[in-house]
């Protein structure tokens, strides 16, 4: 009974994500039309631009939206394997299949044992929630490389290593895919495989870091938490201005660069909250790693001065690996990223009019959608924290031994 159960389940899953996914595929390719702004400009004009400047060789040096590590050239570039279709639809097809892979892996680990399948359905229903933003970015293709780093880092440590240095030579963050690691194979891993790849975009192609400039000439995007105090104060005087700037709709004009400042000291904060965290972690189990990483990209995404819908397809997925094991208590965390998820695709492209001109329905939908992610990141801090921290109390009592037995366990 319990087998033809499970079977039905399985089913279901598989079933609700065949649908979802046609119809992403039937939105990107403009069969039907998705309400909103097109959100597939990005591929056929940004991404394409890019492609063509990449092809001889040098990154786009002269264009201020390119603002990714040099390994990002591998995905802009990845259409060139389907040569026989254009430009965006193959790109398209790619993030299909970076997808299908994802439900592959999560399927794989949730049927084992102390294993769930509910990472599968985490991330099943969370990407549909984001509509068809998800398949016009590259983000998928760094959550598969994620998601695959941190279900093989329980066991191979190296493997998680290499995974993590290349997708932060990809998109920056998978960099705190090590957060839960105490293996130093991993950290080496990480450490040569970027290393490697870094020197080998050095030489090869101009421009490799140039992104580095760009990213630091951002300010405070329309969609972080930090632009709820201009959406409110534009309604009480405030004289500033809404712009494309850097490639994303930015505020501009008096207090921006202070609160932009604030972003990066809270950011600051989150950090030494993580390293705290690592040194006084004495109780470690296989899912830690995947609650790390998941906690520490949620408390880097709702400090950044950018909080694009993109963002969530990255929280889908880490919450996705977390949930694949029965013993992780992030369940509530995961299910605030879910519904913020639905929140986000309301905001974009939906009603992205609306917060562009802060009115209260644009606010509204920016205050619940960042107030579920802060929520989240909380609930995970500190979910995170009563597992693995001992009460100072309790600290002395535990063996040494025993600390050392259990947290060889993780990687």
């Amino acid at each position: 009974m319990e087998t033809k159960g499970a079977g039905r389940s399985l089913a279901w899953l598989l079933a609700t994500w065949c649908v979802t996914r046609v119809l992403l595929l039937l939105f990107v390719f403009r069969v039907f039309a998705f309400p909103g702004a097109d959100v597939t400009s990005d591929v056929s004009v940004i991404y394409q631009g890019w492609y063509e400047v990449l092809r001889q060789g040098t990154f786009p040096l002269d264009d201020v939206t390119w603002q990714y590590p040099p390994v990002a050239a591998l995905a802009i570039l990845s259409p060139a394997v389907l040569p026989f279709l254009g430009y965006p639809h193959a790109f398209f097809v790619l993030a299909f299949l970076a997808d299908l892979a994802v439900l592959s892996l999560l399927l794989r680990a949730g049927r084992r044992p102390g294993r769930s399948v509910r990472g599968a359905w985490v991330w099943t229903v969370g990407l549909a929630l984001l509509g068809p933003t998800v398949y016009a970015r590259y983000d998928v293709m760094v959550t598969a490389v994620a998601v695959a780093a941190l279900l093989a880092g329980v066991r191979h440590p190296r493997v998680l290593g290499a995974l993590a240095g290349f997708g932060a030579l990809l998109k920056v963050w998978p960099a705190l895919l090590l957060a839960g690691s105490v293996r130093g194979r991993a950290w080496w891993a990480a450490a040569t495989t970027g290393a490697g790849l870094a020197a080998l975009f050095a030489v090869s192609m101009p421009g490799s870091f140039a992104f580095l400039t760009f990213q630091r000439e951002r300010g405070t995007e329309v969609e972080s938490v930090g632009a709820l105090v201009f959406h409110v104060a534009r309604h009480f005087g405030w004289r500033g201005e809404v712009l494309l700037n850097y490639g994303s709709i930015e505020f501009l004009g008096p207090y921006v660069g202070p609160v932009s400042t604030a972003a990066l000291a809270l950011t600051g904060l989150a950090f030494a909250w993580l390293l705290l965290w690592r040194l006084r972690a004495t109780r470690t189990a296989p899912h830690t790693l995947a609650e790390a990483a998941f906690t520490a990209v949620l408390l880097f995404t709702v400090t950044s001065r950018v909080i694009s819908p993109q963002y969530l397809v990255w929280l889908v997925g880490l919450a996705a690996v977390c949930l694949c094991f029965r013993a992780s208590r992030m369940g509530a965390p995961a299910s605030m990223v879910v519904a913020a998820s639905f929140v986000t695709v309301l905001e974009f492209p939906l009603g992205f009019s609306h917060v562009v001109v802060s009115d209260w329905y644009g606010v509204t939908l920016m205050a619940v959608r960042n107030g579920l992610l802060v929520a989240a990141a909380f609930s995970a801090a500190r979910r995170l924290w009563r597992s693995t921290v001992l009460p100072v109390a309790a600290a002395p009592f535990v063996p040494q031994a025993a600390r050392t037995k259990e947290t060889s366990v993780s990687s």
